[in-house]
């Protein structure tokens, strides 16, 4: 499967831009579970590419480290309303360890379960290997900023029954289906879970969630599933590698009357889209979610920075 970096707003009616691999890493290859994971953070200066709409919004500025919140200014689409911990604290993960029911402070599952609105960061590279899937909370943003952070090799992220979730420049790769067993959801709430399928992020139930900026790969499901009624969720500036699938439809009755279209797409290397359904499936934006899209033959420059960035202090990224 070649690489894909994808911009996808969805709602009832469902609108997806596709571009086939136009990046500057190699796509040429087919899909192999076992070759190994390319580099994923970019080297490129903001001075010298051209930004797509959210990105020109914050990463031409040096203060992004100590006005981290601002991020939630800048999605566009049907998520743009999604704030995660915006009217939050920092709260700063220090410890890559886990424990789905019993999470010490400082580890990334005992923010992600917290009830308050928290703008997660991380105080340094990490690599954390979820024992369980992590139940994210409403009201939070996982900002992987200023680190190299990678969840990876255990159970991935789950985002159900919530509203309000930010996720921004984290890897998510090699997810394997979680365990039945006990598994923390808020700090007053522990159940039991039926096991998770192995995706990178589960989105189940779930509005207002924005997926930016992060590297997904090799996982044995989905990579991003935005499933049972999800609505207001902006995917962006992705980087999706090592995976035999991009987006699933549902073959059952129940979703033979949605409408699938792709607009002024560009599809290169044998990619190809069938569109599906009948009348109009124009994108309902307000005029606050609308924004103007360029051409198709400016995705190469558009999605260069797909990924996870190099984000250093006091700095553009």
């Amino acid at each position: 499967m070649a690489t894909l970096t994808i911009l996808l707003m969805l709602s009832a009616c469902s609108l997806l831009t596709l571009a086939s691999p136009l990046n500057n890493r190699d796509s040429t290859k087919e899909f192999d579970a076992l070759s190994p994971i390319p580099s994923y953070i970019t080297e490129s200066s903001p001075k010298n590419v051209v930004m797509n709409t959210i990105d020109s919004c914050w990463r031409g500025k040096t203060n992004w480290a100590s006005n981290r919140q601002s991020l939630a200014d800048c999605a566009i689409g049907f998520g743009k309303d999604a704030i995660g911990g915006k009217f939050g604290d920092v709260y700063e993960v220090t410890d890559p360890s886990d424990d789905p029911v019993d999470p010490k402070p400082g580890t990334l599952r005992y923010g992600a379960i917290q009830t308050e609105p928290l703008w997660i960061t991380f105080a340094k590279d990490m690599v954390i290997s979820l024992k369980n899937e992590l139940m994210v909370n409403s009201y939070k943003s996982i900002d992987g900023r200023g680190a190299k952070v990678e969840i990876a090799n255990g159970a991935c992220i789950t985002i159900q029954g919530v509203s309000h979730v930010i996720i921004h420049g984290i890897s998510i790769h090699d997810c394997k289906p979680g365990d039945g067993g006990m598994v923390r959801s808020t700090p007053e709430h522990v159940g039991y879970r039926e096991g998770s399928d192995g995706d990178a992020i589960s989105i189940f139930a779930s509005s207002n969630v924005w997926i930016d900026h992060c590297f997904l790969a090799r996982c044995t499901d989905g990579l991003i599933d935005v499933i049972h009624a999800s609505t207001a969720v902006t995917i962006s500036n992705n980087y999706f590698t090592h995976h035999d699938k991009v987006t699933k439809r549902e073959s059952s009755e129940k979703w033979n009357n949605w409408k699938w279209r792709s607009y002024g797409d560009e599809f290169l290397n044998g990619a190809y889209f069938v569109p599906s359904g009948y009348g109009s499936c124009s994108p309902l934006y307000s005029s606050a979610q609308t924004f103007t899209a360029t051409q198709a033959s400016m995705v190469p420059f558009l999605t260069l920075n797909a990924g996870p960035l190099n984000c250093v202090l006091h700095k553009p990224c």
